[in-house]
């Protein structure tokens, strides 16, 4: 799958951690999610979305609102297995930006919309170079 081109390193928060530290991470790793570990069990995944809907619109405060408090609990995740198009459906069927890839109940990375997006315009760069070059003869 995408992992391949993408590479495997996840930046990951605790659930203990507080959404200002999310935040700040979100920020300093121009990222828009964090899936978040205890140990070493993906338990959910923290996003822009969930900041402004469960902190900013309640009125909390992230200085003090534990990221356990506002996380997505119920992760969509694919397998390395998966195909770019299983993902992608998956992805618009669930109105969500980001997927863990697991494996044997293990994260292994994490993929988002718009690495979905590059590989399938790299993919298509290729198919048109190779047809271009097939029709001049080379």
């Amino acid at each position: 799958m995408i992992l391949h081109h993408k590479g495997a390193s996840v930046w990951t928060i605790s659930p203990q951690a507080t959404v200002f530290e999310a935040i700040e991470l979100l920020a300093r790793k121009n990222i828009g999610a964090l899936p978040v570990v205890e140990g070493d069990k993906l338990i959910g995944i923290f996003s822009e979305r969930d900041y402004t809907r469960r902190v900013a619109l309640e009125g909390k405060t992230s200085h003090t609102t534990k990221v356990g408090d506002v996380l997505t609990p119920h992760v969509a995740t694919v397998s390395p297995q998966d195909s770019v198009e299983d993902a992608m459906r998956l992805m618009t069927e669930k109105h969500i930006r980001h997927l863990p890839v697991m494996e044997n109940d293990r994260m292994i990375g994490l993929v988002s919309i718009g690495d979905m997006v590059n590989w399938i315009i790299s993919a298509q760069s290729a198919t048109i170079d190779q047809m271009h070059s097939y029709l001049s003869g080379r």
